[in-house]
């Protein structure tokens, strides 16, 4: 049966580590802002610190890219855990600016560590005439960890506080290190067998589609960032029910569609998806109510359920045999998408409004369609 190889011990384990290690993560996406504006931070100091912890985790994905190419992904994840945790840890004694500056960028460090090499373990084991379907899957650790993560972030500030918060992180960070110990260390190529392409700082093959994913990112950076402030600017108490339906509508596509990912070619999935990203946003620029909300989470979240593990297909489709330095290009391209969008739209913000910062990622949207469209779907899928 298909599943069964796809879903191995080393597949399980991977899967519940992200899960753990996600969940520590994206509880902090709704909840960040909150603590940084409650510390009087302003917009655009707000954009900065969320978004450099992007910054720097793309400086480093290149570089544990390559690194794979001789290390076993497990020795970065179990770094990257460790990171996490101490990290987390600093939350509670680091204030804004300068030193909450720092436990981010640490923590963007420890992000690198971790989700470059989790994604090079799956894409690593994952048969070959079955990557899109495993890649799918193996995403819904990320997806599950969402659904669940803001809402109970939100709660846990709105019915304990902070420190509670961090603390439960730790404890995540630490789930996410155990079922990380108990993966089978994996061979790593020699490194004679590495191309010029492995020992470039970036990988080309991987540049179409990793601008496309800066794109999509940059509107995620941005949402994160600046929605929950909206949110309760507009009388909603509890962001993460935006990000809680966004998360099931990825659970949804990845779970009942990963096959298509293997069905059709990456054109016909990657068109309609990023559609999908400047319908959200139009719509978004214009709306106030909960119930509006809720439906830009479902239109953003359908797009985003094919696009994503479309994109990391493509990439590994071009990279060959240079997986590690094709993902980790992915990768840091991508946060560093998350971090412009963070910085970039916290100056819109500053300067315009809510709406015209939204229509701007709208505008983002569409510049990425016409860059697939105009460019890079003539290479051969």
């Amino acid at each position: 049966m298909v599943i069964s190889k796809i879903i191995t011990r080393d597949f399980v384990f991977a899967f519940v580590a992200q899960f753990a290690f996600s969940l520590s993560f994206f509880t902090l996406i709704p909840t960040l802002p909150i603590y940084l504006s409650r510390l009087k931070s302003t917009e655009t100091e707000i954009g900065i610190l969320i978004g450099v912890s992007s910054v720097a985790s793309l400086v480093f994905r290149p570089l544990v890219g390559r690194a794979l190419l001789k290390t076993p992904e497990r020795d970065f994840m179990l770094a990257g855990a460790i990171l996490f945790t101490f990290t987390s840890l600093a939350y509670l004694f680091a204030h804004p600016f300068w030193p909450f500056l720092m436990v981010r960028i640490f923590q963007g460090i420890g992000l690198a560590f971790f989700f470059t090499a989790s994604t090079t373990l799956i894409a690593n084991i994952s048969p070959e005439a079955h990557r899109g379907q495993s890649i799918s899957y193996f995403f819904l650790a990320f997806n599950i960890a969402f659904a669940l993560a803001p809402s109970m972030g939100m709660f846990m500030i709105n019915q304990f506080n902070f420190t509670f918060l961090f603390l439960m992180c730790i404890g995540l960070s630490l789930c996410s290190y155990y079922f990380t110990t108990h993966l089978n260390k994996r061979e790593a190529l020699p490194l004679d067998d590495s191309s010029p392409e492995d020992r470039s700082f970036l990988s080309r093959k991987a540049l179409p589609p990793s601008i496309m994913s800066l794109c999509t990112h940059m509107i995620w950076g941005a949402l994160t960032a600046f929605f929950p402030l909206y949110a309760l600017d507009h009388g909603v108490n509890n962001p993460g029910l935006f990000f809680a339906a966004f998360a099931v509508m990825l659970i949804l596509g990845r779970s009942l569609g990963g096959r298509i990912l293997d069905l059709y070619s990456r054109e016909k999935i990657i068109s309609p998806c990023l559609t999908a990203y400047i319908l959200s946003m139009i719509i978004l620029a214009f709306s106030k109510t909960l119930f509006m909300f809720i439906l830009v989470a479902i239109i953003w979240g359908a797009g985003n359920a094919f696009l994503i593990p479309a994109l990391v297909a493509f990439v590994i489709d071009l990279a060959g045999s240079s997986r590690g330095p094709a993902l980790g290009t992915f990768t840091a391209i991508s946060d560093l998408g998350v971090g412009l969008g963070a910085v970039i739209m916290g100056l819109v913000l500053c300067w315009t409004s809510y709406q015209v910062m939204f229509l701007c990622l709208a505008l983002i949207g569409l510049i990425n369609f016409l860059y697939f469209i105009l460019f890079v779907r003539k290479r051969k899928f």
